[in-house]
C-alpha cells in the first residue's frame, strides 16, 4: 500500500503503525486540502490488513491541528433548513470515517488543538498530551456558530453534558492537566515522555491480530450508543467474527492442553504472557 503524495501530512509505516505527521505550513489549518489528505487516508487504511494502529502527530512544536479554515465557513448558507433538507457537513463525514477505522488511532498532541482540530483529536480513539504544550480549545459559540465536526457529540458522550457544556460554552483554553482531568483525553504526559510513551503502546497494541483490533473498537463503540441488552449482543456478535478469522482457539486449546492457564507463574505475568502467545497462529 502506496502512503505518498499526501499534501497536509506525510506518513512513515514501522512495526505495522502508521505515524501521520501534520505539515502543512504555516499553521496546520484545517481546509479542503487537509480534509481530501484524510478521505484519501482512511479509504487506504479501511483495507489494509498490515497497518494495526495509526499514530496522528505534528511536526509543527506550537500546533497540532489548527481551527477549521474560516474560508470555507464564511461560505456557508446564511438560510437556515429544515431537519428535512440538512445534510452532513464535509467535515463530519471524514471525522467519522477516521473514527470508524478499523485500525486503532492515537492522537499525540504536542501543540494547540482548537475547534476542528480537538474534534480531530476527539474522532480518535486514544489522546495524550504533552505538558506545557498542549492547549484545548471550542471557540465556535464565540463566533455564532457550534461545534460542527462532531466536537461537542463525541464529547457529551465522553465526558457528559455538564464539562462538555462548560468546554464548548465557556470557550476557553484549558491545558493538558485539565483535559485529563475532564477526561477529554486519556493521560497529560510529560514533554520528554510523551514520545517514548505513545510509541511503546502503539507498538504494543500492533502485536495483536488486526481482526481483534477493529471487533473491540465496534463493541466499545456501540456501547455508547446501545442499551445494555443490545450493546451486549453486539459484544457477543464481534467475539464471534474474531474467533473466526484470529487463531484465537488455537491459542485457546493451547492453554488447556498445556494447563498453561493453571500455572500460578503465569497468571502473575499475563501482561508479558499475551506477547509470548502471539507465535501461536
Amino acid at each position: 500500500m502506496n502512503y505518498d503524495n499526501f499534501t497536509t501530512f506525510n506518513v512513515k509505516i514501522e512495526n505495522a503503525v502508521a505515524w501521520v505527521t501534520f505539515d502543512y505550513p504555516p499553521v496546520n489549518i484545517q481546509g479542503l486540502p487537509m480534509l481530501a489528505d484524510l478521505t484519501m487516508l482512511a479509504q487506504k487504511l479501511e483495507t489494509d490488513r498490515d497497518v494495526k494502529v495509526v499514530v496522528f502527530q505534528s511536526a509543527n512544536p506550537e500546533i497540532f491541528v489548527a481551527h477549521a479554515d474560516t474560508n470555507f465557513l464564511k461560505n456557508m448558507s446564511a438560510i437556515a433548513v429544515s431537519r428535512n433538507e440538512v445534510k452532513l457537513l464535509d467535515l463530519q463525514v471524514v471525522l467519522e470515517r477516521i473514527s470508524k477505522l478499523p485500525q486503532a488511532t492515537i492522537a499525540k498532541i504536542e501543540g494547540f488543538a482548537r475547534g476542528g482540530g480537538h474534534e480531530f483529536a476527539l474522532a480518535c480513539d486514544m489522546r495524550f498530551a504533552a505538558r506545557g504544550k498542549a492547549k484545548f480549545m471550542q471557540m465556535e459559540v464565540a463566533m455564532g456558530i457550534l461545534p460542527c465536526g462532531g466536537g461537542a457529540s463525541r464529547m457529551a458522550r465522553q465526558i457528559g453534558l455538564g464539562r462538555a457544556l462548560e468546554i464548548v460554552l465557556g470557550a476557553r483554553d484549558y491545558d493538558a492537566d485539565q483535559a485529563e482531568a475532564y477526561g477529554t483525553i486519556n493521560q497529560a504526559l510529560d514533554p520528554e515522555e510523551i514520545g517514548p510513551y505513545v510509541e511503546a503502546l502503539a507498538n504494543r497494541i500492533a502485536l495483536w491480530p488486526a481482526e481483534s483490533i477493529n471487533a473491540c473498537k465496534q463493541t466499545v463503540y456501540a456501547s455508547i450508543d446501545k442499551p445494555i441488552d443490545e450493546a451486549l449482543q453486539e459484544e457477543a456478535y464481534w467475539l464471534y467474527q474474531a474467533t473466526s478469522q484470529t487463531p484465537a482457539l488455537k491459542r485457546f486449546t493451547w492453554a488447556d492442553e498445556n494447563g498453561a492457564q493453571f500455572d500460578m507463574n503465569n497468571q502473575r505475568g499475563w501482561e508479558e504472557m499475551v506477547i509470548g502467545v502471539q507465535e501461536i497462529n
